[in-house]
């Protein structure tokens, strides 16, 4: 079901907690929410729809959506400086980001999965991942 965008920076501010399997009505209400929001919004963690919970997911293009559970940075490598908006703010902010980025996560059905992310896909994932961290650009 789509879900109402969060806009309460204080709720935005607070870290996720771990999702776990429980958490499936969370994770397709998040895939709805981009669906419906797919004309301004290439990325979504669970926290812009209400949901305390460390789940993220990334327009990687062409329809696919992937949906990260409890993702974690481990590697970042060619820092820049760039401008970023956000569904859940006005405006746009600077903010230093990972030309690329290796996470593990897990999938929908909690499989662990490790990946690496490059150019404007790894951007998406850092500003996702912030959010479950609480922290606004």
């Amino acid at each position: 079901m789509e879900r109402e965008i969060v806009r309460d920076t204080f709720f935005l501010s607070q870290k996720a907690e771990p999702a776990t399997r429980d958490d499936g009505q969370v994770i397709e209400d998040l895939k709805d929410t981009l669906r419906a929001h797919r004309d301004a919004c290439v990325g979504m963690a669970a926290n812009m729809i209400g949901e305390k919970k460390s789940i993220i997911i990334v327009s990687m293009g062409r329809g696919i959506d992937l949906v990260m559970c409890n993702p974690v940075i481990t590697k970042k490598v060619a820092p820049y400086d760039t401008t970023e908006g956000c569904l859940s703010l006005d405006g746009e902010r600077e903010t230093t980001r990972y030309r690329s980025v290796e996470v593990e996560f897990e999938d929908e059905n909690f499989h662990k999965k490790k990946q690496r992310f490059s150019g404007f896909a790894a951007q998406i994932v850092q500003h996702e991942c912030d959010h479950l961290e609480g922290i606004l650009i």
